[in-house]
């Protein structure tokens, strides 16, 4: 998949005697401790530190080369580059431990390192025999002292030796340091996180306040005024004598608090009291405004928190008032703001520390210009995928594998080679048309049903929405929207790197919405060239014309269009009713 080239502002580093002599040495910062201290402690940083990470894991890492418009592609099969990625972390499955863990290291410290070992010497079962072990720590987990590296693995420390700057030995242990940069200061960490310690702090104080009144209304219900000498009938303990009536409360309330699912803490207590002394009884309640204000100030600050973060605050505060349609723009709004920029800032530390020097080593063509890149398609859940998918097979563009992926099928679901000779042979003998051997020119008539049917030849009054179908004038709408976001994508298409300019000319005469047809354009390269920006502004008005759901058909056309685009497909108006299928019936 081909993707643009960014400007990173990514960080990481090897450890090399030329980083321990060259002054002072980055030591690891006390905010960084209070933020693991948070994440095990509020479980909002808990929950969205482990979204970031589960999300990161479902990448795919592969070996790319970044071609002269700045694009990245995949690297040929056999170049060494493939192979080299291809072991990281000893393959697939470590590969996805790997980003899942750097997702909670950069969300939460902003820092983490990589310490790799010949295998050799670790004889790690998770690792090949010839391989590396490859081990993701955090923070806490290494120490820099006087000149030294020391990392804890398996509750064993470590001691890393200083590596050459200008060589990666690789029979040795390597230690990479990857971090996401502070803006005052290149060599420190930053996360959001930190942003937040005094709000999480806060937050924290919250809790306490918030659990303190819940234990108050089990055992503290206020203060009750008695007359004075008022005495309280004996429980047969104390030969006959009766009880003070502090030492009944106290008992009731220890009980309360050893047990509070016990029935001293949930029952009113019931004493038996002479009649004439009722009346002078008294009850004050301690009970504060604070109270519902705490509750108030805890939801604030856990909204804070979340809008801090940088991936939506929807994704933390919970998507209940978001539609299926809202939900998927927000999840790919996360993917691209709060992904991929860690996916490519642990990217930038494989390929400049690990990658390049091995191929440089190796005197590999062009290493300067490979490098480890990302796939967050897999992670991408798009509507009408099917669809498009059925339609892009049928006009032979995508293959049988492909198809059967995009619906939610797996090989095991091919036809075998004895079903599809028998599908060839019926449809030899019959022809896709043929009726048993009736005459073509005859027409048989169906049965007429023996059942009471409605003979009038009117249409009926009512039709509900799905059997009606859009009407006209929708189609034709949706229509002209296609084509007019197809005709802009084109003229913008024309200036991206998908267009040379030594062959922008040629293309000057094409009509701009059929460009996408000529030029190969990803899926993702639509949003990063912002292809289809501006679209859609009179959807909202021509959906409610129509009384069609407008976020439903924003995504219906978007989503289309973009199928489009990627597959290299031209529109058809016989394809709108299917486009808008999904969007029949929500009209509120």
């Amino acid at each position: 998949m081909a993707q643009s080239g960014r400007t990173l502002t990514a960080a990481a580093s090897r450890y090399t005697s030329r980083r321990v002599r060259g002054g002072k040495e980055h030591q690891t910062q006390g905010w960084q401790l209070r933020a693991y201290d948070m994440y095990h402690q509020v479980p909002e940083v808990r929950f969205a530190a482990s979204w970031i990470g589960n999300a990161m894991s479902g990448a795919r890492l592969y070996a790319g080369i970044r071609d002269d418009d700045g694009s990245v592609d995949q690297v040929p099969p056999g170049h060494p580059a493939a192979e080299i990625v291809n072991q990281i972390a000893g393959g697939v499955d470590g590969q996805a431990n790997l980003l899942s863990a750097f997702g909670k290291h950069l969300t939460i410290p902003g820092e983490g390192w990589i310490v790799v070992r010949p295998n050799s010497e670790v004889l790690s079962p998770y690792a090949p025999e010839d391989g590396h072990d490859w081990r993701v720590l955090s923070v806490r987990e290494i120490k820099r002292q006087a000149g030294k590296l020391t990392a804890e693995i398996d509750g064993e420390e470590i001691t890393i030796e200083e590596g050459d700057p200008d060589h990666l030995d690789t029979e040795g242990p390597v230690a990479l340091r990857v971090w996401e940069p502070d803006p005052g200061r290149f060599i420190e960490a930053d996360s959001p996180v930190r942003s937040s310690l005094d709000l999480l702090e806060e937050l924290l104080l919250l809790n306490a306040a918030v659990k303190a009144i819940a234990r108050s209304r089990l055992t503290g219900r206020g203060l009750l005024l008695v007359p004075k000498g008022t005495r309280f009938p004996t429980n047969g303990t104390a030969g006959g004598a009766e009880d003070d009536l502090l030492e009944v409360f106290m008992e009731i309330a220890e009980t309360a608090i050893r047990d509070p699912e016990s029935a001293a803490a949930t029952v009113p207590i019931i004493l038996e009291v002479p009649a004439e002394a009722i009346s002078d009884f008294k009850h004050l309640s301690f009970e504060s405004t604070f109270d519902e204000l705490a509750l108030k100030l805890r939801e604030e600050a856990v909204r804070r928190f979340a809008t801090g973060l940088e991936i939506p605050a929807e994704i933390l505060l919970g998507l209940g008032d978001v539609n299926h349609w809202g939900a998927w723009a927000l999840t790919s709004e996360a993917i691209r703001l709060g992904i991929e920029p860690k996916l490519r800032t642990l990217c930038h530390c494989l390929t400049q520390q690990w990658l390049r020097p091995l191929l440089e080593a190796e005197k590999v063509e062009d290493w300067h210009r490979v490098l480890v890149w990302f796939d967050t398609s897999p992670l991408r859940v798009r509507t009408n995928r099917s669809e498009t998918a059925l339609q892009a097979h049928d006009r032979g563009v995508i293959s049988d594998d492909a198809l059967r992926r995009e619906t939610g099928f797996d090989d095991s679901d091919a036809p075998s080679a004895e079903e599809l000779a028998a599908r060839k042979k019926t449809t030899d003998t019959t022809g896709p048309d043929d009726t048993d051997g009736a005459d073509d020119t005859e027409e048989t008539a169906p049965p007429k049903p023996d059942l009471p049917v409605d003979e009038s030849e009117g249409p009926p009054e009512t039709l509900p929405a799905s059997a009606a179908g859009p009407r006209p004038g929708l189609l034709d709408a949706a229509d002209v929207l296609i084509w007019s976001a197809l005709t802009a994508a084109g003229k913008t298409l024309r200036n991206t790197p998908a267009c040379p300019r030594s062959e922008r000319a040629r293309y000057r005469d094409v009509d701009p919405a059929t460009m996408h047809t000529l030029l190969p354009v990803d899926f993702d390269s639509t949003t990063r060239w912002r292809l289809l920006d501006g679209a859609w502004a009179r959807v909202p008005d021509i959906a409610r014309r129509h009384q069609v759901d407008p976020e439903c058909l924003t995504a219906s056309l978007d989503e289309y269009v973009r199928g489009l685009i990627a597959a290299g497909i031209g529109h058809e108006y016989d394809l709108v009713p299917s486009v808008l299928a999904p969007c029949l019936g929500l009209a509120a």
